[in-house]
C-alpha cells in the first residue's frame, strides 16, 4: 500500500450505498490513509468500487473479520466504520436468519476486532429505534437487532474498553442508492419508476413520515463523528417530516397507494442537536433534490 500510508481506516460495507460514498470521502479526507473495505457483497457491488490504489476491497463476512484481517497481514486499522449489516425493514421477516448473522453475529465480531486493535468504532445504528418513544425498536427483526447492538457495543465499553461513536442514518437518498429489486430505498424506487412513465407507488396510508437526508450530508457526518465524536446519540438527519405522498408529489406525476407493509412505522425526524455540537448541519434539501432531477428528467 506504499509507505506513505501513514494509518489504516476499514469500512465494512465498503461496496454498498453508503460505504462507498464514505471510502472516497475518507480518500480525500485522510490523504495519508489506506481505506480497507470488508464487503460480502450481499446488496454491494463491485461497480461501486473506487479505482484508487490507496483502496483494498475484501470479500468476506464481519462474522469471519479477524481472520480475513490476518490472512492479508494487514496493519491495524485506526477507525473502523460499521456499514455492513442487514439494513431493511419490511424484508428482514422473511430473511431472519441474514438478519440476525449479518447483524448480531457480525456485529459482534466487528465490535471486539476493534477493541482488540484499539481502533475506534463508527457504528452505524438505525433510526428506527427512536420511532414511538422507543417502542418501534420491537417492530421487526431488523429494528430490534440493532438495537440490540447499541446496548452491546455500551456495554462492551464497559465491560473491556472500547473507543467508540454511534451514529444514526435517516432515509439516506442521492445517487447511488437502490433502485432495483426488494432492497431498493424509497426515493430510488420512485425514481426508477419516474424514468419509467409509471405512477409511484406509495405505501397507504401515505400519511406516515420519513426524514430524509442526503448521501453527502451522511458521509459529512461520519467523517466528523470519527475525528470528534465520542458515544451514543449522533442523530444524521434533517429534523424535517415528509409525508410519502407528498413526497412523491413533488415528482409532479400520478402516485397510487399501495397495501401497508409490515413492521414500518408512521413517522420519521431526527433530533440533530448532539451531531449540530460537533458542527454538523444537512446542506442538501429533499425538494431540491427532486426538482432537479425532474427537471433533469422531463417527462
Amino acid at each position: 500500500m506504499g509507505s506513505m500510508l501513514s494509518r489504516t481506516l476499514l469500512v465494512t460495507g465498503g461496496a454498498g450505498f453508503v460505504g462507498a460514498a464514505l471510502v472516497k470521502a475518507l480518500l480525500t479526507e485522510f490523504p495519508d490513509a489506506a481505506v480497507v473495505s470488508l464487503d460480502n457483497y450481499f446488496t454491494g457491488t463491485p461497480a461501486n468500487h473506487v479505482n484508487d490504489p490507496r483502496v483494498t476491497y475484501l470479500d468476506g463476512s464481519t462474522v469471519d473479520i479477524a481472520k480475513i484481517w490476518a490472512d492479508h497481514g494487514l496493519g491495524a486499522p485506526e477507525i473502523v466504520f460499521h456499514l455492513g449489516e442487514y439494513s431493511r425493514i419490511v424484508q428482514s421477516f422473511e430473511d431472519h436468519d441474514l438478519t440476525w448473522d449479518f447483524n448480531l453475529l457480525g456485529t459482534k465480531e466487528v465490535v471486539k476486532f476493534s477493541a482488540g486493535h484499539g481502533a475506534k468504532l463508527i457504528y452505524a445504528g438505525s433510526s428506527s429505534k427512536f420511532g414511538n418513544d422507543g417502542e418501534d425498536e420491537n417492530l421487526n427483526p431488523y429494528a430490534w437487532t440493532k438495537a440490540k447492538n447499541i446496548e452491546y457495543i455500551k456495554n462492551y465499553a464497559n465491560w473491556y474498553g472500547l473507543d467508540y461513536a454511534i451514529t444514526y442514518f435517516y432515509n439516506v437518498y442521492g445517487p447511488g442508492q437502490i433502485t432495483e429489486g426488494k432492497y431498493a430505498t424509497v426515493i430510488g424506487i420512485f425514481e426508477r419508476q419516474y424514468l419509467a412513465g409509471r405512477p409511484l407507488t406509495v405505501v397507504a396510508p401515505g400519511t406516515q413520515t420519513r426524514d430524509f437526508t442526503h448521501i453527502e450530508d451522511i458521509v459529512r457526518g461520519l467523517v466528523l463523528v470519527s475525528r470528534s465524536g465520542s458515544g451514543d446519540g449522533y442523530l444524521l438527519g434533517t429534523g424535517r417530516e415528509w409525508p410519502l405522498a407528498e413526497v412523491a408529489g413533488m415528482f409532479g406525476v400520478e402516485h397510487v397507494l399501495i397495501p401497508e407493509l409490515r413492521g414500518e412505522r408512521t413517522r420519521g425526524q431526527a433530533d440533530t442537536t448532539k451531531a449540530a455540537g460537533l458542527g454538523w448541519a444537512p446542506q442538501r434539501r429533499l425538494d431540491a433534490y427532486i426538482a432537479d432531477f425532474v427537471a433533469a428528467h422531463p417527462r
